[in-house]
């Protein structure tokens, strides 16, 4: 993956950016200073914390999940709603910060949203009842919205094209350590402390998170290129995204996957540890090995299919596999086989998630390359209609209570039918095949 340099809007304007150097006709430029590179590896990791959040803030409380309901005397559909606001908040957030980040540039939105994530995260920890954790994870995932949308938008300030989509799996990589983790770090806090010391883990990293922010992470975008125009101008920009077909399919494709994926991450606690009746401990490291299948995934991805293969043939690839784990994953739990053990059903998860690596990366760049003018918006809608359908699935898992798997499996395969359909009906990139990436309507990876 190129260098992205340091994100300054200085930098930007002292040398060609990495979306633009690649087409200049100069000489081939010196190597960057080691300062200049140590700098871009820096904003690589500061941008893969932020997309981090949300999966830390998650994952690492799945384990909780059942020692949650016992301690505030709360059925399981209560507590799974903890999961579900917190998921509508950061897609309601993300409305709101993806375009006062285009007309306010980057860096305030995303420190005034990372300070209220602290203080809701520490609230988080001392609730005392069931209703006030809801509100307080609602706050927690407004204010963590920041992180994702912005994150994204300086991904799209800085890249293009094929470096875009690599520098996506980058980030894969750096966020997909924490579904890895969390989880195990959420079991080992339930060793030595409950489910509060969770928030407080939580805490403590968002607050480490907000001072690399303020003190590293600068301005991406100029002011020339922000926009002037109020809450009409944003919603006229928006109305203008979503009418475009291709994004609009891009973006259906990529919330109706992640919903597949969220109907796992709100049911895989209750189906693996209180059907299968694994510990806490393993639950962990089977979500961790899910997660490392991911996370290799997009690595692949990146490393070695971006500039071989078009992005649309490895997103077709991700969906059919989707597709084909959640149907085993239907017939498995509806006794089709017989009874099955946990070793199939967590092969099938497996590779469902795993698969996510190839699907998200690709549909996140298809989307963005067609949205420079407003690539805050377009993070925005992208990530609130990822979370808004992940919070529609999560209380569906659980409707028929906590001994069958059969809603997840039916969620999981309608979602992944859905994206499939959206993909075919809207994007058709088979008709966009030779359309130039400066028409706006495909991107380097869709040359091949």
């Amino acid at each position: 993956m190129s260098d992205p340099g340091p994100a300054t809007a200085e930098s930007h304007q002292s040398r060609p950016s990495p979306r633009t150097s690649a087409a200049s006709d100069g000489p081939t430029p010196a190597p960057e200073p080691a300062a200049a590179r140590r700098t871009g590896l820096l904003v690589t990791l500061i941008l893969g914390g932020l997309t981090a959040v949300p999966p830390l803030s998650m994952d690492m409380y799945l384990p909780a999940l059942p020692a949650v309901t016992r301690s505030l005397n709360s059925p399981a559909a209560t507590v799974q709603l903890t999961l579900t606001t917190c998921l509508a908040g950061m897609a309601l957030g993300q409305l709101v910060v993806g375009p006062m980040s285009d007309k306010w540039g980057r860096r305030r939105p995303l420190l005034i949203g990372m300070v209220v994530y602290v203080l809701a995260t520490a609230v988080c920890a001392v609730a005392g009842n069931a209703e006030f954790l809801i509100a307080a994870r609602l706050v927690q995932g407004l204010a963590g919205a920041a992180g994702i949308v912005i994150a994204r938008a300086v991904v799209r300030d800085m890249y293009d094209g094929v470096a875009m989509a690599r520098f996506f799996s980058t980030l894969m990589l750096i966020s997909g350590v924490a579904p890895v983790v969390a989880p195990l770090i959420g079991g080992q806090i339930l060793r030595v402390t409950d489910w509060r010391g969770v928030f407080v883990v939580l805490t403590v990293i968002g607050v480490l998170l907000t001072l690399v922010v303020w003190r590293k992470l600068h301005e991406t975008l100029p002011p020339e290129r922000r926009h002037a125009g109020g809450l009409g101008a944003a919603l006229h920009t928006m109305r203008g995204l979503i009418t475009d077909r291709i994004f609009a399919g891009y973006l259906l494709v990529s919330a109706f996957a992640f919903a597949a994926l969220f109907a796992y991450i709100s049911a895989s606690p209750f189906v693996i540890q209180e059907i299968y009746g694994a510990s806490a401990q393993t639950y962990s490291m089977l979500f961790g090995i899910n997660s490392v299948g991911l996370v290799l995934l997009g690595q692949i991805n990146g490393k070695v299919l971006v500039g071989r293969v078009s992005l649309d043939k490895v997103l077709a690839i991700g969906l059919g596999l989707i597709t084909l784990a959640a149907v085993a994953l239907l017939l498995m739990s509806a006794g089709v086989f017989g009874h099955v053990g946990l070793v199939p059903m967590a092969a099938g998860l497996f590779v469902l998630m795993a698969s996510m690596g190839l699907v998200m990366p690709s549909t996140n760049t298809q989307a963005l390359l067609r949205t420079s003018h407003a690539a805050g918006s377009a993070s925005a809608l992208l990530g609130t209609s990822t979370f808004l359908m992940g919070a529609v699935a999560s209380p569906l898992v659980g409707i028929a209570g906590e001994r069958t798997a059969v809603p997840m499996a039916v969620v999981q395969c309608s979602c992944a039918l859905l994206a499939l359909a959206c993909f075919l009906g809207l994007c058709r990139p088979w008709q966009r095949r030779g359309e130039s990436m400066e028409d706006g309507t495909t991107g380097e990876g869709n040359r091949l």
